[in-house]
């Protein structure tokens, strides 16, 4: 089933790199990222009908069983490539126990689900991987609490003292929350005025894209990581991430649920966020590729394979539901008939195709679930 992806034009978007990636003309508008999949906020398309519905109408026709089973009636991941010109919001994702009570608390309440302070959009968890096509780069996890405070000293900034001893003193989790509750606190704004002109590399740069944002103090807490393209790294429930600069492939659980702490004009929660955030120093979570089996962190809900293709061609076995995005060159896709895709063009096999092979030239991307 060729797909037709939407783009969404949020404003940390490149206006260029993905209609430089894909071949397509700039609209002079941010294009931050394009979706693949059945998300019902934005589901791609197969001739003008939305794939959620065509799900909606089989679900283990197009799903599978072990996939209905496992994730219920609905396609279990969305695939993305974001397009990252400016830092995204300071974010964190709940578990899937946060999001079925926030969601249920939020039902009950009667808060609409497409209100502004509407936190929980759905009740599943969002664990998400993201694979650079470019060197990119961000923000993941708490940096260990001591190298944190010999960042804040070396800004010699005489207003951090306090959270400087806090953080060499306390034990780390405690350090940790703190510290953060306190940078969220508008209370904190005299700190971040005289904070700003002191920052350095990528904080600089995020102090510029967000002036007078508490996310900017808080990012100071968390690793800066850099990918070089074809490497990738996972972010689980409860780990502080922001996403600053590059290209890159996006999966993640199809989910929306989005708790944000700061660099945003979006409701922040935070009593909500303190709740969902795990305060544990912890190094970035980078994902290996294994040869045949691709990229597969602790995830259930999606496996990412690259593919680099030939006139040999690649089996791909039925049963569970694929979409598959080409990047380079043109792919060649045979069941009972052949579908071309070229660059930037998706695909979705649903469950009950028989066994595909995969032909061509260049390279295409397949996301398929991790059901173990």
């Amino acid at each position: 089933m060729p797909l037709t992806t939407p783009i969404r034009p949020y404003d940390w978007g490149s206006c260029t790199a993905l209609p430089e990636l894909l071949g397509t003309e700039p609209t002079g508008r941010p294009q931050a990222e394009l979706w693949a999949g059945a998300h019902p906020a934005a589901p791609s398309s197969v001739d003008g009908t939305p794939l959620d519905a065509l799900i909606d109408g089989d679900p283990v026709g197009m799903l599978g069983r072990p996939s209905v089973e496992r994730f219920g009636p609905t396609l279990p991941y969305l695939l993305k490539i974001l397009a990252v010109e400016r830092p995204l919001s300071l974010q964190v994702h709940p578990t899937t126990a946060q999001a079925e009570a926030g969601f249920a608390a939020e039902e009950e309440r009667g808060v609409p689900r497409d209100h502004f302070t509407r936190t929980y959009k759905d009740p599943f968890h969002k664990p998400e991987m993201v694979c650079a096509l470019t060197d990119f780069h961000g923000l993941c996890g708490f940096r260990d609490p001591a190298g944190t405070a010999d960042l804040l000293e070396s800004l010699a900034v005489p207003e951090l003292r306090p959270w400087i001893a806090t953080l060499r003193t306390e034990p780390p989790d405690q350090a940790l929350r703190t510290v953060l509750a306190q940078m969220l606190d508008e209370g904190s704004r005299p700190i971040q005025a005289a904070v700003e002109p002191s920052l350095t590399s990528v904080y600089a740069d995020i102090a510029r894209a967000h002036p007078g944002d508490p996310g900017t103090l808080a990012a100071l807490l968390l690793n800066h990581v850099e990918l070089k393209p074809g490497q990738a790294l996972f972010l689980d429930a409860g780990v502080p991430h922001s996403y600053l600069g590059g290209l890159a492939i996006e999966v993640m659980a199809n989910s929306d649920n989005v708790l944000r702490c700061g660099l945003t004009g979006k409701h922040i929660d935070v009593p909500e966020l303190m709740r969902v955030v795990e305060f544990v120093p912890s190094s970035p979570a980078r994902v290996e590729p294994a040869p045949e089996f691709g990229y597969r962190p602790e995830a259930d809900e999606f496996t990412l394979i690259r593919h680099d293709l030939t006139d040999a061609p690649h089996v791909l076995p039925s049963g569970l539901p694929q979409t598959l995005l080409c990047l380079e060159g043109e792919a060649h896709l045979t069941t009972d008939r052949t579908l071309t895709l070229t660059r930037g063009e998706a695909a979705f096999i649903p469950a009950n195709a028989p066994a595909a092979r995969l032909t061509g030239k260049g390279a295409l991307y397949r996301v398929l679930p991790a059901v173990r």
